[in-house]
């Protein structure tokens, strides 16, 4: 009994881990028994809130480029303008004919070293603190976000320059995406996830709006100050992380994932087939732990991973002594093998290059398109991020009633095809169209974006091909993502060279992008029917 003990004190609180602003309010609310008996609650709308606010910080320093790029390049009426000033043809070296050239090449670079990088970066969070991972990555993002705008009051013209800052800043955003949903997914169970992550989503749009309305608030007047304000909000809320993250629930003696096991061993213990899709729950002791009971045999806890963590392991030999397999983060080509990964990665290629195109050239093909100014053209590029939230929202709760995410990716995309192409034909002809179709077309677009993203992802990060493995999530996560994230920058690269020729062709490719998304999920569309299928015989029968 002596190392089981010893095994549940060390699981439990490791007081040097605790962030200092918790440790703070810990002291303060020891006299409040209504905290005591509601902890673990407090703790996940924490991790809810700060994690929401971190990636609506992300999504926010990633916009202000595409609002700024209407007044990057201008329309040139005379020699004068072609100072290297911020006149009325623009700001070198983005006066030029070739402007449309050098925005694709800043989106492309951004984009994909974020793509390459993700890679890395999933592989990074699974072994050290996400406490210092977020809050660090944060910070950085915000330093970059502050020297692109740093660029116009220094007077910086060279398009080197802006490329060696938009790829350390792709660098910088990849700590991101798997550092929020590996803490959501540890945190919170099954129990409707893709209700939650849908509205959790929403920090992508959200995150997406506010950018372009800070952004467009100083468009005009400062450029600069588009990408500074951003850049000072992320790295605020990044120290706010550092002072209140708690990135493993143990150390503060929650055990969410225990109990989100012995939920579903209780659900599914008399459905044999439902068990085959569930990690299954063993008997297992239990010790005592100040307050909390702890189950010990059935979940592999890490011990919490610091500053002082080692990013490499140490050598299979040593790993295999030190600790059971089943605990050890697995390796890339491992998490290729769980099954849906491959296809939900390939879908997310290409409904995320149609996002992508959308949320760095929207505004722009707005301003082109109609008579709109820049604030306004950005202003109303904001629906379509309105539509996203209701998108992600409705696509995690039909998915959480149908347990069919496949299927409801693949009716979006089928629908979003011809909205693109009503959007295009009928977006421009006024206001009222816009606003409409724009809120319509992210609703279909950004849904299974959404979906493959959060819920998904976490669902195929806790497979139960993985045998109750929980160390796995931050890898698959990095693996869909990254994936994705190439076709991000992909679609705004290849939009363009296309919009050079005409902003109609763009469109095509973005409807080509869905279909052949909607065709790489068809396999576990055939699987989710059959499962359907099996269902109902089964409750006729009974």
């Amino acid at each position: 009994m002596r190392p089981a003990a010893s095994r549940a004190r060390k699981m439990s609180n490791n007081y040097n881990d605790i962030p200092f602003g918790i440790r703070l309010l810990q002291s303060c609310s020891r006299q409040c028994p209504r905290f005591r008996a509601k902890k673990e609650l407090c703790y996940k709308l924490s991790i809810f809130l700060l994690t929401f606010l971190a990636y609506v910080c992300y999504h926010m320093t990633r916009k202000p480029i595409s609002v700024v790029k209407s007044v990057l390049h201008g329309n040139c009426s005379n020699t004068q303008a072609r100072l290297h000033e911020a006149g009325d043809c623009g700001y070198a070296p983005f006066d030029g004919h070739d402007a449309k050239t050098l925005f694709g090449m800043l989106d492309s670079a951004f984009l994909f070293s974020y793509a390459l990088a993700m890679f890395a970066s999933g592989f990074i969070a699974e072994r050290v603190s996400l406490r210092y991972f977020l809050s660090m990555g944060m910070i950085l993002t915000g330093v970059f976000t502050y020297l692109f705008g740093l660029a116009r009051t220094s007077n910086i013209h060279s398009i080197w320059y802006f490329i060696l800052v938009q790829i350390c800043a792709g660098i910088c955003q990849t700590t991101g995406w798997p550092g929020v949903v590996t803490l959501v997914g540890r945190w919170f169970g099954k129990k409707k996830r893709g209700l939650i992550f849908g509205i959790w989503n929403s920090h992508t749009s959200i995150g997406n709006i506010l950018g372009t309305l800070i952004a467009a608030y100083y468009v005009e007047s400062d450029w600069a100050l588009s990408f500074v304000v951003p850049g000072i909000i992320i790295a605020a809320v990044g120290f706010l992380l550092f002072l209140f993250l708690v990135d493993q629930p143990e150390i503060v003696g929650c055990y969410p994932q225990l109990a989100a096991q012995q939920e579903r061993r209780l659900t599914n213990a008399s459905d044999a087939d439902d068990d085959e899709e569930q990690p299954r729950v063993n008997e297992a002791s239990y010790v005592r732990s100040g307050y909390t009971r702890v189950q010990i045999d059935s979940i592999s806890y890490r011990s919490a991973p610091t500053e002082r963590t080692p990013i490499l392991t140490r050598s299979h030999s040593e790993t295999a002594r030190a600790r059971p397999a089943e605990g050890r983060p697995i390796g890339l080509v491992d998490a290729l093998h769980i099954p849906g990964v491959v296809e939900f990665s390939l879908c997310l290629f290409f409904t995320k290059l149609v996002s992508y195109t959308f949320m760095f050239w929207l505004p722009l093909y707005i301003q082109s398109s109609s008579t709109f100014g820049p604030e306004l053209s950005a202003d109303l590029s904001t629906l379509f991020d309105v539509g996203g939230i209701l998108g992600a929202i409705a696509a995690g709760y039909v998915s959480d009633l149908t347990g069919m995410s496949a299927t409801i990716c693949t009716v979006m995309l089928f629908f979003a095809s011809p909205i693109l192409l009503m959007y295009q034909q009928y977006g421009a002809l006024s206001v009222t169209n816009s606003i409409v179709l724009l809120i319509i077309v992210g609703i279909f677009v950004n849904g299974p974006y959404a979906l493959i993203t959060t819920s998904v992802s976490a669902e195929l990060g806790q497979h139960s091909s993985l045998e109750g493995n929980s160390n796995a999530l931050a890898t698959v996560t990095a693996i869909i993502d990254g994936t994705g994230s190439i076709g991000a920058a992909v679609g705004p690269l290849l939009a363009g060279f296309i919009s050079s020729s005409s902003w109609q062709n763009v469109f095509y490719m973005l409807i080509i992008a869905d279909l052949v998304a909607m065709l790489l999920l068809f396999r576990l569309v055939i699987r989710e029917c059959g499962q359907l299928r099996r269902s109902y015989a089964r409750i006729r029968i009974e």
